[in-house]
């Protein structure tokens, strides 16, 4: 048993991503303003207005979007961006919305109450709130490769708030020395490195489950290439791990153009560069909860 299906049997809610170029053809950032809550007595402080995003999935029917608007309407809040999906001949609908709230009219609690009641009037599969500058950050672990350049991004990423996640160790079967960017990077923000050097024999996996207990998602990066092949267009994927090999459901994809005239170098810089970019969309629209699950295989990703 690998340490996907390890993964994917041990924790049932773990989410793994991955990035890949398996397809060589083929986050605003929220502003928020201050927030003074007593936590004891919500209503007795002052307050500004936070954003609330909210996605919901349930069986198609009349009304769905009525009720989500009044309800975010009727406690004083105002939404910002809706998204709806409803697939041609199937009755599921899927919605994301972004809204505005004053957190002393509407506490946190309070909210969890309302869109709860809304989920048992429509039987909905899937009902998740997030309050960003409320809730706790997602906890992610990195399992990383010997190539430093996603996980060098992904770091500087968090460093400088572009990720609102935290990210509780990096694990990899490479060893770095202590001299390296990565582990001084990694000292200096106090997130442990984990060198479990593997062999066919002991993949190291228990360890690795061990190490992630307390995670909300791992992030796998992956790097392949396809220069002697004299592709015209290079691709990075990123996906939801699944125990197939590449064959999870697609989150991201990004493509550039290459020609006759990319030599090694220049080829390794596109494809490094659309890798990092399209990890941190993939972690990005995970945390926003702008990704749901679509028939077996599939996303929607708003």
């Amino acid at each position: 048993m690998g340490i996907v299906r390890k993964l994917c049997s041990t924790f049932n809610n773990l989410k793994v991503f991955r990035l890949s170029n398996r397809n060589s053809y083929g986050y605003n950032n929220f502003i928020t303003c201050n927030i003074s809550v007593d936590p004891l007595n919500p209503s007795s402080s002052n307050s500004f207005l936070t954003h609330g995003i909210h996605v919901f999935q349930c069986p198609d029917t009349v009304g769905i979007v009525a009720k989500l608007s009044d309800c975010i309407a009727t406690r004083g809040g105002n939404i910002l961006s809706a998204d709806v999906f409803v697939p041609q001949n199937k009755q599921v609908f899927y919605s994301r919305n972004v809204f505005v709230f004053d957190p002393a009219m509407w506490p946190r609690m309070q909210m969890e109450e309302d869109f709860l009641r809304i989920s048992k009037t429509f039987n909905a599969m899937r009902s998740v709130i997030r309050v960003p500058a409320l809730d706790p950050k997602y906890k992610v672990a990195i399992l990383a490769s010997k190539q430093d350049h996603c996980l060098i991004d992904l770091l500087h990423g968090w460093q400088d708030g572009r990720l609102s996640v935290d990210i509780t160790c990096v694990i990899s079967n490479h060893y770095r020395a202590p001299e390296s960017e990565v582990i001084r990077f990694l000292e200096m923000h106090g997130v442990p490195y984990h060198y479990l050097g593997a062999t066919a024999e002991n993949k190291r996996e228990d360890e690795i489950l061990e190490l992630v207990q307390n995670t909300d998602f791992l992030v796998l990066a992956r790097y392949i290439r396809a220069v002697d092949a004299g592709v015209k267009l290079i691709g990075a994927t990123s996906y939801l791990v699944t125990e197939g090999l590449d064959t999870g459901p697609i989150i991201e994809q990004m493509v550039e153009r290459v020609s006759h005239r990319d030599d090694l170098q220049s080829f390794v810089q596109k494809s490094e560069n659309l890798e990092k970019q399209c990890l941190t969309s993939a972690i990005r629209s995970y945390s926003e909860l702008r990704i749901m699950p679509y028939e077996e295989n599939k996303t929607v990703v708003f």
